[in-house]
């Protein structure tokens, strides 16, 4: 199942802070949690949870379907970004948004590849048309 990305960073805030509980880090090289608060997390966490909620049937859907899936959930992590200052989503983090959203679809039974293809897009640029982060 794919992994969310806010699960990933999660994870590096407890292990950064472990760190700098047991003094292996200086707390100036510190930066997870600057970098995902958590007000963050749970907007994104929100986003993911309407996302999955329209993976049911997703695999029969017709391609507008999916695109209209796809759109909402980029939209809705634009929104996200935008009430962060634009600067939620770094490329990094990007890339993990991107990925979870393929593997999400793809383990749903949408044919990324071959919807693309159908559309003049490479695999990774399916949500390009929407994304602003």
């Amino acid at each position: 199942m794919a992994e969310r990305p806010t699960t990933n960073w999660r994870t590096c805030i407890a292990e950064e802070a472990e760190e700098l509980a047991a003094g292996t880090l200086a707390p100036e090289c510190a930066c997870m949690a600057g970098l995902f608060p958590e007000e963050l997390l749970t907007s994104t966490d929100a986003v993911f949870d309407t996302f999955e909620s329209e993976f049911p049937g997703l695999g029969e859907a017709d391609e507008a379907q999916i695109f209209g899936v796809v759109e909402r959930v980029v939209l809705a992590l634009n929104a996200v970004n935008e009430a962060h200052g634009e600067s939620a989503y770094e490329t990094d983090e990007r890339e993990q948004l991107c990925e979870f959203i393929d593997q999400s679809l793809t383990e749903h039974g949408v044919d990324i590849v071959a919807l693309t293809a159908r559309h003049g897009l490479g695999r990774y640029q399916i949500t390009d048309k929407w994304r602003k982060w």
